[in-house]
């Protein structure tokens, strides 16, 4: 990550880099493959009545909405 906006001790803005590298993308593979293997994910948003009503007035039908 970054932030562009941040000056040096001497007033130049140089911004800010992050000397670590974070996998973000690694949590929804394991989401996925978990998904995948049992239909764990899609059953339990079955049972979230704010999950099925956002679906539907996004506009999607049919499945188990």
């Amino acid at each position: 990550s970054f932030n562009p906006t941040i000056a040096t001790a001497g007033g130049r803005a140089c911004g800010w880099v992050s000397p670590d590298h974070i996998g973000i993308n690694q949590g929804p593979i394991a989401l996925m493959i978990e998904n995948y293997r049992s239909d764990f994910l899609w059953r339990l948003m079955r049972r979230v009545p704010a999950i099925a009503t956002g679906l539907y007035r996004a506009g999607f039908s049919g499945g188990w909405l």
